[in-house]
């Protein structure tokens, strides 16, 4: 992944340079101090530096002792969200993600990106799109583009402001494009990993072929969605639920032309002039615990739905997450055309 190393420094750096880095981040100045084995060792900013020439220290006096040796900082794959709601309503905006040895592997910064969630995603991006022929005969649905990028990249942009950069992508039909595409992710800072299917798996099969989740929750979506979904509300509202499962479910009004009889056997109660009736469709987008992956059975076809089914029958919880805001499945050409009208007021 792509460091955001703008903001990292080494503990030998004098106080001087010090003070030149915070002056070229402006508004983002703080800077995060690391030992020879790159692991954080504080923080600085332009009130540390005051405290300490109010202390009287000078430009010639080591940086550590100007530093906080105790910034705030998550640990990847240790932390839940409740600690960046926390920095955040307490305006700490800028902040470092440590792995296993406290080496920084990402600096966040949340006047950049909405959120940072803790959840690996999988992007279902195998298919063959075949009611997209023949756009589809030498370039894979995921990278037709919509307005002026690829579908999927349009997704992995929207997972990557909400922070979500432990990303797998399941690839089949030309998958090799994708990989050469997107490769390891360090354009997107991103983490990137690809499944191979060599069998087409459906659309949650995929899954049971991944050891290495990061997180204790999997977002699994399509790649050929176009949606404005809030990831962060989707989250929060999983684990509201203490859902084991939650599924995000698209409205879907159906006019009857007629009026509607309500009967009680064989007697008339009431009647509906014409009514709309709402019914609520599977997004294709779901929020997922890791260990209901065990579910899912290997190198076998199964769908999101049969894992759903199967985890009602273990009697697990299963959410219904409504959503009204923009949401479009780029499936049929009219789709396809659609999008690229929507795509240029879509935020």
């Amino acid at each position: 992944m792509k460091n955001n190393n703008k903001h990292i420094a080494p503990i030998e750096t004098t106080v001087r340079k010090a003070m030149e880095l915070l002056d070229g981040l402006a508004a983002n100045a703080i800077l995060f101090l690391v030992n020879a084995d790159e692991q954080l060792v504080g923080s600085l900013t332009d009130g540390d530096l005051r405290r300490g020439f109010i202390r009287c220290l000078g430009l010639d006096d080591p940086l550590k002792d100007f530093i906080n040796t105790n910034p705030k900082h998550l640990q990847q794959g240790r932390y839940d969200l409740n600690e960046v709601l926390a920095m955040r309503k307490n305006h700490i905006l800028i902040f470092p993600v440590l792995e296993a040895q406290n080496r920084i592997i990402k600096v966040v910064n949340l006047r950049e990106q909405k959120s940072y969630l803790p959840v690996d995603a999988m992007i279902m991006a195998g298919g063959r799109g075949e009611r997209l022929k023949p756009l589809t005969d030498k370039t894979p649905k995921p990278l037709l583009k919509v307005g002026d990028k690829p579908i999927i990249e349009n997704n992995m942009d929207r997972l990557n402001a909400y922070g979500v950069d432990d990303v797998w992508i399941s690839l089949g039909y030309l998958g090799e494009q994708l990989e050469n595409h997107f490769k390891e992710g360090a354009e997107k800072s991103t983490r990137i990993n690809y499944v191979r299917e060599k069998e087409p798996l459906g659309t949650a099969g995929a899954l049971g072929l991944v050891d290495g989740f990061i997180h204790d929750d999997v977002l699994l979506m399509n790649s050929d969605l176009l949606t404005n979904l809030d990831f962060e509300d989707f989250y929060l509202f999983h684990k509201e639920q203490n859902a084991d499962i939650s599924v995000v479910c698209i409205p879907y009004r159906v006019n009857i032309p007629y009026a509607i009889m309500e009967t009680e056997q064989s007697r008339v109660v009431g009647f509906k002039e014409k009514p709309t009736m709402t019914y609520f469709s599977n997004g294709g987008i779901y929020l997922i615990k890791r260990e209901l992956l065990n579910l899912i059975p290997k190198n076998t076809k199964f769908n999101a739905t049969d894992l759903m089914e199967s985890a009602i029958l273990e009697g697990k919880k299963v959410a219904a997450y409504n959503f009204s805001g923009y949401w479009l499945d780029i499936g049929k050409p009219e789709d396809f055309e659609q999008a690229q009208i929507d795509i240029k007021n879509l935020k």
